[in-house]
């Protein structure tokens, strides 16, 4: 019963914490701080912590580029963006928004060449929603999993309590046979028991009967000896 709840109550969990699970990204215009200058880019907010924000974007960035982090900067060298590479280094920061977190990805668009600043800012937007998206994704995955765990779990448990169910009902089966057995036995017993009294009985009284008639003999058996001592 206990385990029962158990389950019932993780898969009520797992059911809340997909209903309450937002599924939207939107990216927007944002600066952030980058080497002392305010740098003008591309930010999406996510549900989640920062830190794990941070590992699944460093993560996502190093399929972009050559992936450095210090301090609060994240750096992608060598930045390969809708199959072109580029020279020029492309920023990101994670950023902690309290019960949420963001993150950030831009260039020094001072220091690019103008047509590829433009290409890259569209493509750096792109990038952004699309981490958005795959974070997401991989987010619910682990839901899914975990609901996937969960519901082999349930199977093995109901699995479990079938066998179980099964073994108790043979039992169940053997006992009624046994007690149908041992009444049988018991009957044949108290018949069994019935008899012997009887024949106890009359074996005291067919002791008794040879008893007297032994009496009796044996004292015939005088008698015929007194009347051999008077013969002279």
């Amino acid at each position: 019963m206990l385990a029962t709840k158990k389950f019932l109550l993780i898969a009520f969990l797992i059911l809340i914490s997909t209903l309450t699970f937002s599924q939207t990204v939107k990216v927007k215009k944002e600066s952030a701080r980058i080497k002392g200058e305010n740098t003008e880019g591309y930010e999406v907010e996510l549900e989640g912590t920062v830190n794990e924000v941070n590992t699944s974007f460093v993560k996502f960035l190093k399929t972009t580029g050559k992936v450095k982090q210090s301090d609060d900067v994240i750096t992608v060298n060598e930045p390969s963006l809708g199959s072109i590479s580029y020279p020029l280094p492309v920023f990101a920061v994670s950023k902690d928004k309290g019960k949420s977190a963001a993150v950030w990805i831009g260039i020094k668009i001072s220091d690019w060449p103008k047509e590829d600043g433009e290409k890259v800012n569209k493509e750096l937007e792109k990038l952004a929603y699309d981490f958005g998206v795959k974070f997401y994704r991989d987010k619910i995955q682990v839901q899914i999993d975990e609901s996937l765990r969960a519901s082999q779990a349930v199977e093995k448990q109901q699995q479990k309590l079938a066998n179980e169910n099964k073994s108790l009902t043979t039992k169940l089966e053997d006992n009624k046979r046994e007690k149908i057995q041992l009444e049988k036995s018991i009957e044949n017993n108290t018949l069994e028991n019935e008899t012997l009294l009887k024949r106890i009985e009359k074996n005291k009284h067919d002791q008794d009967s040879v008893a007297l008639a032994g009496e009796q003999i044996k004292k015939v058996v005088e008698m015929h000896k007194e009347k051999q001592r008077r013969v002279n």
